[in-house]
């Protein structure tokens, strides 16, 4: 399979302040703060919803197309993506401003004080789908996920005018969007993507019922957290994948990324939905336990070892097939 992958490119810049930002505030001096803490590190990650996807089906053996927006500065990040199996040829560069970039910085009690600079990203609703399908010899699915919401918006219309099959994965810009943004996102999918507190919210905005929303997509895949994750299709019984066991819990950002990544990839090797959504939870396994969305490494034999234990020989077997 052909797959796109449309969402945020971005830099996560995290820092750490060994005081407490509480001691450094005046209570009756807020109205005009002032303030520069001294932080002891900094953390430059690459991230970004679109390319943290991208790298995990990079490193499952595929060939995923990348399509965002990102600035002059993106030069390292894209040498990295494709020097992991990414296709970066169809990001947009911007000529006036940088890749989007969360600053953040913690304090001893795990405050934080963040921004996040939108910059390149806001150009992503520039993004005509057509001419990637016509570069890569079409596409068979396109996965848009948090981006730009008017460019979520409009290759969403992009490919029911075209006919092209598309996920949908609004996750964080729910929060942001109208239900009638959020009815257009979703209606026609072939999938569609939440956890559990974003397919309460969409039921919320849009005013549709689960089965309403079930009998307006193809397949609804909600991630549980801890518990895996359920999969919904109307007239069928659900499909329902617990996790592999932890070897430590590190850092859970990205961990819905790698599920994505390695559901679609199960999807491109023609495996059931079952196996597809194994897939998905062990890559998701591997982020939990690394620091960072893009810093794990897929060895094949231990992960096939972890998932035989966690899902049987015969789901081993079938995956191992695939695997590079």
């Amino acid at each position: 399979m052909r797959i796109a992958v449309t969402g945020s490119i971005a830099t996560d810049h995290l820092m750490s302040f060994p005081g407490r930002f509480a001691d450094q505030l005046v209570a009756d001096q807020l109205h005009t703060v002032s303030l520069s803490f001294l932080v002891d590190t900094l953390d430059v990650r690459r991230g970004g919803v679109g390319p943290n996807i991208c790298f995990g089906m990079g490193l499952l053996g595929l060939r995923p197309i990348l399509v965002g927006a990102a600035g002059e500065d993106f030069a390292d990040y894209r040498a990295w993506l494709d020097r992991h199996g990414v296709d970066t040829a169809s990001v947009h560069i911007s000529e006036v401003q940088h890749t989007a970039r969360f600053v953040c910085t913690t304090d001893a009690d795990h405050n934080q004080i963040a921004s996040f600079y939108t910059g390149a990203m806001s150009e992503a609703r520039q993004i005509e789908l057509q001419p990637v399908a016509e570069r890569v010899g079409g596409l068979d699915l396109v996965l848009i996920s948090a981006d730009d919401p008017e460019a979520m918006v409009r290759h969403t219309e992009e490919c029911r005018s075209r006919g092209i099959a598309f996920a949908a994965d609004p996750s964080q810009q729910l929060a942001r969007m109208e239900g009638e943004d959020i009815r257009l996102l979703i209606g026609g999918a072939e999938y569609l993507f939440t956890n559990e507190y974003e397919a309460a919210l969409i039921e919320t905005k849009t005013g549709w019922t689960a089965d309403q929303i079930l009998a307006k997509v193809g397949t609804r895949v909600t991630t549980l957290g801890a518990q895996g994750v359920r999969i919904d299709r109307e007239g069928e019984e659900p499909v329902v994948v617990g996790c592999p066991e932890e070897e430590q819990k590190a850092d859970p950002t990205g961990v819905g990324d790698a599920f994505r990544a390695g559901f679609l990839s199960g999807l491109s090797w023609n495996l059931s939905l079952e196996r597809a959504a194994q897939v998905g939870c062990m890559l998701a396994t591997l982020v939990i336990e690394t620091v960072g969305t893009q810093e794990y490494e897929l060895r094949r034999g231990h992960f096939m070892e972890r998932l035989a234990k966690a899902y049987g020989h015969d789901a081993a077997g079938e995956i191992a097939a695939h695997l590079p």
